[in-house]
């Protein structure tokens, strides 16, 4: 019996410990590993770039949801999480199924993931970009997101600028970027010299 039990444990922590291995092995194939932004910085971000209820926020690397359903129940917006890591989609997927939220893909829903490279997502209706990225990231896709956005619509970049654009607006303590689209040229350094002079 003694054994049986043991043996049954160990399945168990053979299990979870798979789960968890694929939960942070899987992003680094996709270059961003899974780091959850706590959740007062994620509020400090969302109030830096002023969202508005019914706007539309797309989280770049959705990881557990945070971010989505901060968005919508706090803010009043509909979230679009982005997620390439099918263990992650599945979880956040179920998370948004579970509290009824409707993760079925429907226009109208206040919540939904969509397992997809951010790289190819049509993010054109876009009014808020939440944008965790690495340092190598932020360089590769900062073009190719000037692009794709509408004017008007903000990006906020946690930890790591976008190298060649002028944040709008920056906190030190949290380490978080807002831009304003189109972006103004000129980087950090830019926004640092602007400050000084007032």
């Amino acid at each position: 019996m003694f054994l049986q039990i043991l043996f049954i444990i160990l399945y168990i922590v053979a299990i979870l410990s798979l789960i968890y291995g694929l939960w942070m092995i899987v992003p680094f194939f996709y270059r961003l590993p899974w780091v959850p932004t706590a959740k007062d910085r994620a509020r400090r971000a969302l109030k830096m770039v002023d969202l508005k209820p019914n706007e539309l926020l797309y989280d770049l690397g959705a990881g557990d949801g945070r971010i989505l359903f901060m968005a919508a129940k706090e803010f009043g917006a509909r979230a679009i999480g982005i997620e390439a890591s099918p263990l992650q989609y599945a979880f956040t997927w179920l998370r948004i199924f579970f509290k009824g939220r409707h993760p079925f893909g429907h226009r109208q829903a206040q919540i939904q993931v969509r397992h997809e490279n951010f790289f190819q997502t049509d993010l054109s209706d876009a009014d808020v970009i939440f944008a965790y990225l690495t340092p190598k990231l932020t360089i590769r896709f900062q073009d190719d997101l000037a692009k794709k956005l509408k004017p008007g619509a903000r990006v906020i970049a946690v930890a790591f600028d976008f190298p060649d654009w002028k944040p709008s607006d920056f906190d030190e303590r949290y380490l978080l970027f807002t831009y304003d689209m189109p972006p103004q040229k000129g980087g950090m350094a830019a926004y640092l010299a602007e400050k000084e002079d007032f």
